[in-house]
C-alpha cells in the first residue's frame, strides 16, 4: 500500500536531510583540517630544517680548530658591528684568504626568517672552512636582537640602518647572499631566500669555495 507524503512530512523530510548534509559536511572539513594539520606537523618544507638553539659548548664543538680569522668572527656570533660602509670593508679584509658568505637579512622580512634555519645549519658546519658574515638591513636594534634570539648565529652581523651597504652591493632587496672568493673578490650577489641547505651548499661551492685564482 502507498503511502502519500502529507506536506507536514515533506517538510519534516526536508529538514533531515538538510541536518545530515551539513553535519557530513562539517565531518568533511574537520577530517580535511586534521590531515592538514598532520600534515604540515609531520613533513615540514622541503629542505628547511628546523631552526635550533645549540648550547655555547655544542657550538665551540662544532667549531673547533678553525683558522683564527673565522674563530673571531665566530667569538662574536649574535653580535651587531658598526653601521657603515667602512666597518664591512674592514670586517672582509680579515677575511682575506678564505671563501666569504654574506647573508643580508632583517627582522621584518619574512623570507630572511624563512631561511634563517638554512643559515643556521650550514654556518655550523661550514664555519671552519668558509666565513659566514652578516648584514643587518634597515633594521632596529631591537628587531635584530629579537631575530637573533629565534635564529642565533655564529657570526655577527653589520648594520646597516639607511640602505647605503645594500645599494653599494647592488642587492635587490632583502633576503640576499654575496659571494667572495679567498681573494676578496665578489662573485655573486643571490637576490631571494634560499629554500633549502642543498641550494645554499651548491651556491657556496660554485661562487666562493671552488673559483680558481
Amino acid at each position: 500500500m502507498v503511502r502519500l507524503a502529507t506536506p507536514e512530512r515533506c517538510a519534516i523530510l526536508s529538514r533531515m536531510r538538510t541536518v545530515l548534509l551539513f553535519a557530513a559536511v562539517i565531518g568533511v572539513g574537520v577530517a580535511i583540517g586534521v590531515g592538514l594539520k598532520q600534515a604540515s606537523s609531520d613533513h615540514p618544507a622541503a629542505g628547511i630544517p628546523a631552526p635550533s638553539r645549540p648550547s655555547a659548548t655544542a657550538t665551540q664543538r662544532k667549531l673547533a680548530g678553525s683558522p683564527p680569522a673565522l674563530a673571531a668572527l665566530h667569538a662574536r656570533g649574535d653580535t651587531l658591528l658598526g653601521s657603515d660602509m667602512a666597518t664591512f670593508k674592514a670586517e672582509l679584509a680579515k677575511l682575506k684568504g678564505h671563501p666569504v658568505v654574506v647573508n643580508l637579512w632583517a627582522s621584518w622580512c619574512g623570507p630572511c626568517h624563512a631561511e634563517a634555519p638554512i643559515f643556521q645549519r650550514v654556518a655550523l658546519d661550514r664555519g671552519r672552512e668558509v666565513a659566514f658574515l652578516g648584514i643587518d638591513y634597515l633594521d632596529s636594534h631591537d628587531g635584530a636582537k629579537r631575530f637573533f634570539g629565534l635564529y642565533p648565529v655564529s657570526y655577527p652581523s653589520v648594520q646597516d640602518p639607511k640602505g647605503k651597504i645594500h645599494d653599494a652591493l647592488g642587492a635587490r632587496g632583502a633576503p640576499a647572499t654575496i659571494y667572495y672568493d679567498k681573494r676578496g673578490h665578489l662573485t655573486l650577489v643571490h637576490d631571494g631566500p634560499y629554500d633549502s641547505v642543498a641550494a645554499l651548499n651548491d651556491d657556496i661551492d660554485r661562487y666562493a669555495v671552488q673559483i680558481k685564482p
